[in-house]
């Protein structure tokens, strides 16, 4: 099992392998459409889930995802392609929204250990997307790094740098250039044999010139991001990549479409949460209650306000994240009428004032 090894299978995957006698254990490196790109301990081979898979499947998150463990009929492709009969439980799980208005979620990247979180520090940075991304990394079950790509093009790296740092709690923080050698040896430390890392971030903040450099070939297609800070898609399709020097790293599309409704808010805002600890009041809304102990930190300079709007914003992104759009409005009706017990209280609560009223 010495190259699945590699791939990433540790004994937690072994023993479950074990449950379906009689499978072949391998590992999801690509996806097209239905058709799955698997790596055995013989060999890489095409699969498609089975018939029976795909009557049990009750989301569009059961079905196999790049990184996933899954059993197979098969270890070759010699007599046609593989059945995939199940995927195994996974240790970690980066998501996004599905496309369109379903509440479904797609799986972006399984069993990873590291989510490399990119972001430029030329036409790309922004300190609010980081606070998105660090809040849906930490909920993944795998380990957020922030790395700031193309340094050499930005003139105030360093302070770019103690910015991101204030924010990205917890988390180590990168400074890298696609084009420095330092900067391949900081995520080389990261990336040992079986350990998987998962490049996400908007397209064209050189998530594939960084992985390029760690294969040593220019396996990827990149581009730079537009004048208009829009970056081109270069990455189509989500692939899994052995690395030589060993470790895992799976490149991802840019994202358009980031849910926030298993995003890990307390983990990415531990200091707000820490200072609302010290609110007179436990339900303190941090708006106008006295003895906030948050707007005092703002007043006094050690919170940044910005920050707290990015945590409510997040925080009501979450509570609507998934739901239609009449479902959206239902639960601002509640909201709105929450202190009068619900909005069915409230309109009798009018009626009653009008009766008085005559």
């Amino acid at each position: 099992m010495e190259k699945l090894k590699a791939y990433g299978l540790s004994p937690q995957f072994e023993a479950q392998a074990v449950l379906y006698g009689g499978g072949v254990v391998g590992r999801v490196i690509s996806q097209s459409k239905e058709l799955y790109r698997v790596t055995t301990q013989d060999a890489e081979l095409l699969a498609k889930v089975s018939g029976k898979f795909r009557y049990d499947a009750k989301r569009l998150s059961d079905f196999p995802a790049v990184g996933d463990f899954v059993m197979l009929d098969r270890s070759h492709d010699q007599n046609g392609n593989g059945i995939i009969s199940h995927v195994l439980t996974r240790k970690s799980v980066f998501e996004r929204k599905a496309a369109g208005q379903s509440s479904d979620a797609q799986v972006v990247a399984a069993n990873i250990d590291i989510v490399f979180i990119c972001s430029a520090l030329n036409n790309d940075y922004n300190l609010r997307r980081l606070e998105r991304y660090l809040s849906i990394a930490w909920s993944s079950g795998a380990v957020p790094v922030v790395v700031l790509t193309k340094s050499d093009l930005c003139g105030d790296a360093d302070e770019k740098l103690a910015e991101v740092s204030d924010i990205a709690i917890g988390a180590d923080v990168l400074l890298t250039s696609g084009l420095h050698l330092e900067s391949l040896v900081q995520l080389r430390k990261y990336l040992k044999k079986g350990v998987t890392a998962a490049f996400i971030g908007s397209s064209g903040v050189g998530k594939s010139t960084l992985i390029n450099a760690l294969i040593g070939d220019d396996r990827l297609r990149t581009a730079e991001i537009r004048n208009d800070d829009k970056g081109r898609h270069t990455t189509t399709r989500r692939e899994l990549i052995l690395l030589p020097q060993g470790g895992i790293v799976i490149d991802t599309p840019g994202m358009r479409e980031i849910g926030v409704d298993s995003a890990d808010i307390a983990k990415a805002f531990a200091d707000i949460d820490a200072l609302a600890a010290q609110c007179r009041f436990r339900d303190c809304t941090h708006k106008s209650e006295p003895g906030c102990a948050v707007k005092a930190a703002i007043e006094n300079g050690e919170l940044d306000s910005q920050r707290l709007e990015s945590y409510f914003k997040l925080k009501k992104e979450a509570r609507y994240d998934g739901l239609n759009a009449k479902q959206i409005e239902k639960e601002k009706i509640d909201t709105m009428f929450a202190g009068f017990g619900g909005i069915k209280n409230a309109k009798k609560f009018v009626k009653e004032q009008q009766k008085r009223n005559y």
